[in-house]
């Protein structure tokens, strides 16, 4: 008996453990929760149960991230940013203050956090990036991404999270000489610096290209889309694509040889073909329609879902850059997907749940964020069974399986 209870102990904690993942950004920056399932397909006319809510982050629009049953997120009270933990009902765990955050146009805190391998990474709104161990949040390591590497801060704060592989931690700060970097995730050290094109940072998210003969990282800085070597920071290729503001707030997506990068203010997106395993790009299309400022697109199947930054969302054939539709019905603003459903919050504060349709924008459910303060700009995130949406001060648990 006492061995059958001992083999079912272990049975269930390693079910446990094997159930518990990490969200990083948009879950693996590709904004597809591909872990979740069961949810709902329609939800009441009055939204989801609300589980929890949390109030007092302060300002900020930083999307949560988690790890091991922790949620992350933070915010901005009297200029100083805050690093908050909670637990997965809704309690604070913790709680510390990570310095001065970005206070000028659409202040408060900005940066995912980007927990891995039991430490944390937080990038301020003044371009500081802070390592922490993630049960303590003791500081560990930081670096300052204008007296370190010679950047010049972003016009709206800087907002990217960095990118980690195995040991190195990537960043764009868009310094002369460090332009792209690759640091030792646990000292903080220099593993290689690159000149990239030689361009400032475009509020790059970098991600990593993993299937090409020249693995790489890809970011859109404020004048080019680069590849580099992830090996020795090498610039294999730049394509040159900008807009007046030279700001490039969405993450690039990338599907089999394929890569899409989205802009704004009326330059749009582009899609560029990797060649000679990695080592060239060449363009496929352009489509100046298409271009959010910071709601980001997603690929489901062979189609691009995404909004433009005015009022439209579209349907793209990702192959060939057809509008298969443009809609209205809904404002413009971010969007995620999880259990074959799309998920877009708009910047009005609508909720909404949308079938993936390629021939009209096909709202099953939604309902409006009422808690919260200020611009609806994170993005949501869903964790067994659970989205999590930040609304500045507030954060708020629905309940959609």
């Amino acid at each position: 008996m006492k061995r059958q209870i001992f083999l079912f102990s272990l049975l269930f904690a390693c079910y446990i453990l094997s159930a518990q993942h990490t969200v990083e950004w948009r879950f693996d920056r590709t904004g597809i929760y591909s872990r979740e399932s069961g949810l709902l397909k329609s939800w009441p006319s009055e939204g989801p149960e609300l589980l929890w809510h949390f109030e007092g982050l302060g300002e900020g629009h930083s999307s949560v991230t988690i790890d091991n049953d922790k949620i992350f997120v933070t915010g901005m009270t009297d200029r100083q940013g805050y690093l908050y933990m909670l637990d997965l009902n809704g309690k604070l765990l913790n709680k510390i203050e990570y310095g001065r955050e970005f206070d000028n146009s659409y202040p408060g805190a900005r940066s995912a956090v980007i927990p891995n391998d039991g430490k944390l990474y937080v990038v301020s709104g003044m371009a500081e990036l802070f390592c922490y161990d993630m049960q303590s949040l003791k500081l560990l390591w930081k670096k300052n991404y204008e007296n370190d590497f010679g950047a010049e801060n972003t016009k709206h704060g800087w907002h990217g999270p960095p990118l980690i592989v195995g040991e190195k931690l990537i960043i764009a700060p868009g310094g002369d000489k460090h332009n792209v970097v690759a640091l030792n995730k646990n000292t903080g050290d220099i593993i290689w610096s690159s000149k990239g094109a030689g361009v400032m940072s475009g509020y790059g998210v970098p991600i990593y290209i993993s299937d090409q003969q020249v693995p790489q990282v890809a970011i859109m800085m404020s004048d080019y889309i680069i590849g580099v070597d992830i090996s020795n920071g090498k610039l294999l290729w730049k394509y040159h694509h900008t807009n007046r503001f030279r700001e490039h707030p969405n993450t690039p997506v990338y599907s089999d040889n394929m890569l899409f990068g989205m802009s704004s203010y009326g330059k749009g997106s582009v899609m560029l073909r990797l060649t000679n395993g990695g080592r060239n790009v060449e363009k496929i299309w352009e489509l100046t329609e298409l271009g959010n400022k910071t709601g980001h697109a997603i690929k489901f199947g062979n189609y691009i879902y995404g909004a433009d930054e005015r009022t439209n969302w579209y349907c793209v054939d990702w192959q060939t850059g057809k509008i298969l539709y443009s809609d209205n019905a809904l404002a413009i603003g971010n969007i995620i997907s999880a259990d074959e459903m799309l998920y877009i919050y708009s910047e009005k504060g609508e909720m909404a749940l949308v079938k993936p349709n390629s021939q009209k924008l096909d709202i099953i459910s939604q309902f409006p964020i009422t808690l919260g303060t200020d611009q609806h700009w994170a993005h949501p995130v869903i964790y067994h069974g659970v989205m999590y949406v930040q609304h500045g001060d507030a954060l708020m648990a629905y309940k959609v399986i």
